[in-house]
C-alpha cells in the first residue's frame, strides 16, 4: 500500500459507469474549515488524470465549482461528489463543508461513503467538532485515516501533529494511530524552514521524492535508515498486534523478519475492519507539476486498504407500510434500493439529486417508487411520509459545472440523477412494483430561529413555494408557521446556515424577505380575583343594541385554559345568549386584556346581567361579554406568562462551569448534572425561550463548537416585574 514501484499514471479523466461493486471506492474527506480538503481533492484529481496540470477539467472549470454561494464566502458550504479512476478503481470522493453550521451535509456525506478521510491541518491542529465526528465514525465501525496538509508552514511539524492525532483519535489505543510515511525534507531556505519534498516509505525503506512534480522512488542512504528505524518497529507492531495470524507477534518479537506483503495485507485487513488508522502527509502540487506530495499514496490507500461496497451492511429497510424487508447487501442484481443523500438546484438541468445505490441498478428512463419518512419522528408536522412514482432522468457524475453522462449505476456506486422533482433529500428509490423505505439517518434538530417575511407583494407570492423547495433540499432547516406569534420562522443550524439559506433564497428562486426580531409565544393570566361589567346600551333608530353583563374572573393553575360558567339566576340574561356572552369572552382572552397576548388558566363566571325584550341581541352580548372581561382587567393584577424551555446541554467537562454560569445569566435554572461517556456531562436546565433565541450560536462559541443541545417547551410562567413593565410600555395603547 503506498509501496508500489511505479505510480499509476491514472485514467483519461473520464468517470465511467462501475461494472462491480468490488471495483468501486466511497470515501468521505472530514476536518474542520481551512484544512484544506477542497485543495486536496482537486490535487487527488490532478494525480489521478482527471484534471489538466492547471487544475482543470477538459470543458473548463475546477472539479471544485459548483455553487456560486461557496465562490462568494470563500467556504465550502454543500456536500460535493469528485468521482477519479485510479488503477481500474473508480473512487467517489466526497467532499464536505468543515463548518459547523452545515454538520448536515456531513452527515449526509458519512452515509454515503464507506470510510472517511480526516484532514488535519499542521498549521492548526485538531478541533473538538473533528474529535465528535471521529467518535460518530467509531461508534458504527466506519473505517478511518488521517491525512496532514499544509505542511509548507513554517511552524508545521509532521512529528508532532502524529503525536496530536494518536492522543486525540487513539484514546483507547495510541498504537491504532500511526504513520505510514515520514516526510523527506530538502534543504534549508533563507529563513531556516526546511520544506517537505517527499516521503519515506516506512515498510519498504524506500525514498517517495516529489521535488521535481512527478514521483520517482530510489533507495535510501546508509544515513537515513536509523532516523527510520524506531518509527518502523512501532508501526510493524501495530500493525501485527491487529493481526489475525496470532503467532505472528511471537515470531517477530522472536527476531523474524516478516515478509512485506505480508505486513501489507494486514494492514490493509486492520485498515478496512476500521482497527488502525494510518497517518500520511499530502500537499497540492507545485505549478506546472503532475502530481501533489503524498496523492498518490493516498489512492493507493483508498483503493487498497478501504472496503469495497460489498463489506458494508445497508442501513434497515422496510416496506412503506413497515414490514421488515431483507435485502442482500450491495447486490447489482438485487431489488433496487437507493437513497437521496443530497438535493441541489442546477439552474441549467433544474434539480439534481445525488443518490447512492445499495442495491439493485439504476438506469435513466426507468421509472421508480420515491418513498420517504419526512421529520415527524422529530416531533415537526413539516414533512409527511410521502410517496410517488417518479420517471429517472439522465444518470450523471459531476466535475465541477459539468455533468458528465452515465449509462447505469450499479449497487455501491454514487450517481446525480436528474428532474426527480418530488424527491428530497433522505428519500428512497425502489422498484415501482416492489416499493422500499430506508431507516433514515440521524440530522441535528435546527435551534436558531429566523423570522422572514417578504420584502414585497411580488415575493410574498413566490415565498411559500421557495421556502417548501428549500426545505426539500435541506433537511437540517425547519419551517414553522407560527399560530400564537403569526410568524414565518426558519429554523437553521447557525448564523452561517441562514445566510446561506436567504441567499438561495434570492438567487435560486428570486425571492427577497426581510429579517425582523422572532417572538416568543407570551401569555396572560389574571394573578387575583377580579370583577367586571360590561354595558354595551345604543340607540340610533329603529331597533337598538342593548346588553349588561357581569362577571368575576379567577386565576386557575397552569394548563387549565379558559373556564367559562354560567350563575345568573331568575333569567336576568336570557338562556338564548348565555352562548353569547361566552363567545364575546373567549374571543376577548384570545386577543388579550393587556399586552395583545392571548389570556390563559382563568375561571371566567357569569353572575348577573340584563336584557332588553327588542333590543338585546346575540351580537350585543358577545360585546358586552368581551367589555365585562377588559373591564376585569383595568385594576387587576395581570401577569405576563413567558414560556420556559427544557434545556439539556451535553458539553466536555472542561466547560461545565462556563456553560453553568453561561445559563444562570440567562435567568436558567441547573435542575440536575449527570457524568456521560467521553469526558462529557450531560446538563439539564429550564431556560425561559426568549433568553435562548441565539443560544445555538452562544454555546458553540462558548465550548469552541464541542457541546451540543436540545430543547423542548415546558410550561408558561410568570416572566420578572421589569421585564413586564418594559413589554406593557412596547404595547403602549392596547387594546
Amino acid at each position: 500500500m503506498g509501496d508500489k514501484a511505479n505510480a499509476h499514471p491514472g485514467a483519461a479523466g473520464r468517470a465511467t459507469a462501475a461494472d462491480h461493486p468490488a471495483s468501486v471506492r466511497n470515501v468521505v474527506l472530514v476536518g474542520h474549515s481551512g484544512s484544506g480538503k477542497t485543495t486536496l481533492v482537486e490535487a487527488l484529481a490532478l494525480t489521478a488524470g482527471a484534471v489538466n496540470r492547471a487544475g482543470r477539467v477538459e470543458d473548463g472549470g475546477t472539479v471544485s465549482d459548483y455553487d456560486e454561494i461557496e465562490h462568494r464566502q470563500q467556504r465550502s458550504v454543500q456536500l460535493s461528489l469528485v468521482p477519479v479512476d485510479w488503477d481500474g478503481y473508480k473512487i467517489n470522493v466526497l467532499d464536505t463543508p468543515g463548518y459547523a453550521d452545515f454538520v448536515g451535509e456531513l452527515r449526509a456525506g458519512l452515509r454515503a461513503a464507506d470510510a472517511a478521510l480526516f484532514v488535519v491541518s499542521a498549521s492548526d491542529g485538531v478541533d473538538g467538532s473533528t474529535r465528535m465526528v471521529w467518535e460518530e465514525c467509531a461508534a458504527v465501525g466506519m473505517p478511518r485515516a488521517i491525512v496532514v496538509t499544509h505542511l509548507e508552514s513554517a511552524r508545521a511539524d509532521f512529528d508532532d501533529m502524529t503525536r496530536i492525532c494518536a492522543e486525540a483519535f487513539g484514546a483507547d489505543d495510541p498504537d491504532a494511530v500511526l504513520p505510514l510515511y515520514l516526510p523527506l525534507h530538502g534543504p534549508e531556505g533563507p529563513d531556516g524552514h526546511a520544506p517537505v519534498t517527499g516521503l519515506i516509505g516506512l515498510l519498504s525503506q524506500q525514498l517517495f521524492d516529489y521535488s521535481s512534480g512527478e514521483r520517482k522512488e530510489s533507495e535510501p542512504g546508509p544515513e537515513q535508515l536509523p532516523l527510520i528505524e524506531a518509527a518502523r518497529n512501532r508501526l510493524i507492531e501495530g500493525i501485527i498486534s491487529e493481526s489475525e495470524d496470532e503467532t505472528l507477534m511471537d515470531r517477530y518479537l522472536g527476531g523474524e523478519e516478516i515478509d512485506f506483503r505480508t505486513l501489507v495485507q494486514d494492514l490493509e485487513r486492520a485498515v478496512a475492519r476500521g482497527a488502525f488508522h494510518p497517518v500520511l502527509a499530502a500537499a497540492p502540487a507545485a505549478e506546472g507539476a503532475r502530481q501533489g506530495l503524498g496523492t498518490v499514496e493516498l489512492l493507493e490507500l483508498i483503493t487498497g486498504g478501504f472496503p469495497t461496497p460489498l463489506e458494508r451492511e445497508a442501513p434497515a429497510v422496510t416496506t412503506p407500510d413497515g414490514r421488515t424487508r431483507r435485502v442482500k447487501a450491495c447486490d447489482p442484481d438485487g431489488p433496487l434500493v437507493a437513497e437521496v443523500v443530497k438535493t441541489a438546484s442546477d439552474p441549467y438541468v433544474g434539480r439534481v439529486s445525488m443518490v447512492r445505490v445499495f442495491s439493485g441498478t439504476l438506469r435513466p428512463d426507468e421509472t421508480v417508487h420515491v418513498s420517504g419518512h419526512g421529520l415527524t419522528d422529530r416531533g415537526h408536522e413539516d414533512r409527511a411520509l410521502h410517496e410517488a412514482d417518479e420517471r429517472v432522468g439522465a444518470l450523471s457524475a459531476p466535475f465541477g459545472k459539468q455533468q458528465r453522462i452515465l449509462t447505469h449505476a450499479i449497487a455501491g456506486d454514487l450517481a446525480c440523477v436528474a428532474k426527480l422533482h418530488r424527491a428530497e433529500t433522505g428519500d428512497t428509490l425502489s422498484a415501482k412494483d416492489d416499493p422500499l423505505l430506508m431507516e433514515p439517518w440521524e440530522m441535528p434538530d435546527p435551534l436558531l430561529p429566523l423570522a422572514i417575511q417578504a420584502h414585497s407583494k411580488a415575493d410574498e407570492d413566490k415565498l411559500s413555494q421557495g421556502l417548501n423547495r428549500l426545505v426539500a433540499e435541506d433537511p437540517t432547516m425547519r419551517l414553522e408557521q407560527n399560530q400564537s406569534t403569526h410568524q414565518v420562522v426558519l429554523w437553521c443550524l447557525g448564523e452561517a446556515h441562514a445566510d446561506v439559506a436567504l441567499e438561495r433564497l434570492r438567487s435560486r428562486y428570486g425571492v427577497q424577505v426581510d429579517v425582523v426580531p422572532h417572538k416568543v409565544s407570551l401569555r396572560e393570566t389574571f394573578a387575583a380575583r377580579s370583577a367586571g361589567r360590561g354595558r354595551h346600551v345604543k340607540q340610533s333608530g329603529g331597533h337598538g343594541q342593548y346588553a349588561i353583563c357581569e362577571i368575576e374572573v379567577e386565576p386557575l393553575p397552569g394548563g387549565s385554559g379558559i373556564e367559562f360558567v354560567d350563575k345568573v339566576v331568575g333569567g336576568a340574561v336570557p338562556r338564548q345568549f348565555i352562548p353569547s356572552v361566552e363567545k364575546g369572552v373567549r374571543t376577548q382572552a384570545a386577543r388579550g386584556v393587556a399586552a395583545g397576548y392571548p389570556l390563559i388558566d382563568v375561571r371566567i363566571t357569569l353572575l348577573d346581567g340584563k336584557a332588553h325584550s327588542v333590543d338585546s341581541s346575540d351580537a350585543a352580548f358577545q360585546t358586552a361579554g368581551a367589555l365585562a372581561l377588559r373591564d376585569a382587567a383595568t385594576d387587576a393584577r395581570i401577569h405576563l406568562l413567558e414560556p420556559v424551555a427544557e434545556v439539556t446541554v451535553l458539553v466536555g467537562d472542561e466547560y461545565v462551569g462556563a456553560v453553568m454560569s453561561d445559563l444562570s445569566g440567562r435567568r436558567g435554572r441547573v435542575v440536575g448534572t449527570e457524568q456521560s461517556a467521553g469526558d462529557r456531562t450531560l446538563i439539564r436546565a429550564e431556560v425561559p425561550e426568549i433568553e435562548i433565541g441565539r443560544y445555538a450560536v452562544d454555546l458553540r462559541s462558548l465550548s469552541h463548537g464541542t457541546a451540543r443541545f436540545d430543547r423542548g417547551y415546558a410550561r408558561h410562567e410568570p416572566m420578572p416585574p421589569q421585564l413586564t413593565d418594559r413589554i406593557r410600555e412596547q404595547a403602549q395603547g392596547y387594546p
